[in-house]
């Protein structure tokens, strides 16, 4: 008798496809996942791939409307970056995976579910977070941290020896030497010569987004439409086209951006488990999002409103990035953003040129901007010697610091 029915997170690459025979020689009855969140496959070659090497089952799952609206457009109200610079498009589509990887596991009685993350990085814990708070009982196998496992299999070349003898299908060309992950949101590249930070990355590495040196001469004019925070229409001023649902918009965005070298970045980060890493990240339609967001927030949100959503956008990310999309905290957090976006309304137009988003102008009927009330040139409803209590007030504390300074210097 067998050891139990197993989900696979499965990519139909070289790691997971051994994974998956490996699991088989362990006992396991394997039913093999694979969720299409916008990566460029051939997902009929791999559930024929996954079925001949013996899953008892394959699922391939369209996740992108789900990915967007549920995970994409939350982190859109949130200006979600980590570490200033990354849009988290890994971080973002595990707990999008892993949720359906768990209805799947309940859904056909499964104990066990498996993914082939490695053992140093960030995604094991967003799997396995996830994994724990959706389906407490599950058990979880990690290859990558089994002896067993990697002992045996301690790179590359002994996975296609196993490959070549259990009959695995390899790729015919040398795999590019570097480790990508892509869906909708972002293609990220780690490992390989870019684990030297000092390297620079080659000009063939980026696919979703153009060298800004040879990206068009004239810019692609855009009218971003926003309600409660997340976009509902954009239109291409140029072309007169125009996109209402979640994922169109964000497809179109991701056309734009990539067009003219929106959203390249090259980082040093810190992964959750205590090392860091260099990452290069490309994001074009969600770096333009990103910026239109931003510039419709202020001109909508209360300006002490909006400094206390700054600490909760940064605590978002760093939860996002964690693996702690499944939690109280996170539930509680994302309650408050979304909270704060309810008068987020209006149209931004922008231009998108030569790697850059540029911002041309915004309207709201939910604006706080009061034309009268700021010009230099109409008085309006403020009475300018209000201004010298104000300050006066203001500098109380800078005139008894500067006399505590002044102790301390006499002291001396």
């Amino acid at each position: 008798m067998g050891k139990g029915t197993v989900i696979l997170a499965y990519s139909g690459g070289l790691d997971t496809s051994c994974i998956l025979v490996w699991l088989m020689e362990q006992d396991y009855d394997v039913i093999a996942y694979m969720a299409n969140i916008g990566q460029d496959e051939d997902f009929e070659a791999a559930r024929k791939k996954a079925q001949c090497l013996g899953a008892k089952k394959v699922f391939i799952e369209d996740l992108r409307t789900e990915f967007v609206e549920d995970f994409i457009l939350p982190a859109v109200q949130a200006n979600a970056v980590y570490e200033d610079r990354y849009l988290l498009g890994t971080a973002l589509a595990r707990p999008c995976i892993a949720k359906r990887q768990i209805e799947i596991a309940r859904r056909e009685g499964a104990e066990y579910v498996a993914h082939g993350a490695t053992g140093k990085g960030n995604d094991q814990i967003r799997f396995e977070l996830a994994f724990y708070a959706l389906y407490p009982e599950v058990k979880v196998i990690a290859p990558w941290r089994v002896p067993e496992f990697y002992n045996r299999f301690r790179g590359r070349t002994d996975l296609m020896e196993y490959a070549q003898k259990h009959g695995i299908p390899v790729p015919v060309t040398p795999k590019a030497p570097w480790s990508m992950d892509a869906n909708l949101m972002h293609i990220s590249y780690e490992s390989g010569i870019l684990e030297n930070p000092k390297n620079h990355a080659p000009t063939d590495l980026y696919q979703m987004t153009k060298n800004p040196e040879d990206t068009p001469s004239s810019p692609d004019v855009l009218e971003l439409e926003f309600k409660n925070g997340v976009p509902v229409k954009v239109v291409s001023v140029k072309q007169g086209i125009s996109k209402d649902s979640p994922l169109d918009i964000f497809l179109f965005l991701n056309e734009i951006g990539g067009k003219h070298g929106v959203g390249r970045i090259d980082i040093v980060e810190n992964r959750f488990i205590g090392m860091k890493s260099r990452g290069i990240y490309e994001t074009p339609g969600g770096t333009i999002l990103l910026e239109a967001h931003l510039d419709i927030e202020t001109f909508t949100m209360d300006k002490e409103v909006r400094r206390i959503k700054q600490g909760l956008g940064i605590k978002f990310s760093e939860l996002v990035y964690n693996g702690f999309w499944y939690s109280p905290e996170f539930d509680f957090v994302r309650h408050c953003i979304a909270k704060s976006q309810e008068n987020i309304e209006g149209k931004v137009q922008l231009s998108v040129f030569k790697g850059q988003v540029y911002i041309l102008g915004r309207e709201s009927p939910k604006s706080l901007y009061n034309e009268e009330l700021v010009s230099m040139d109409v008085q309006g409803d403020y009475d300018p010697c209000d201004a010298s209590g104000f300050i006066r007030i203001n500098a109380v504390r800078l005139k008894e610091h500067q006399r505590l300074q002044g102790l301390s210097s006499n002291k001396l």
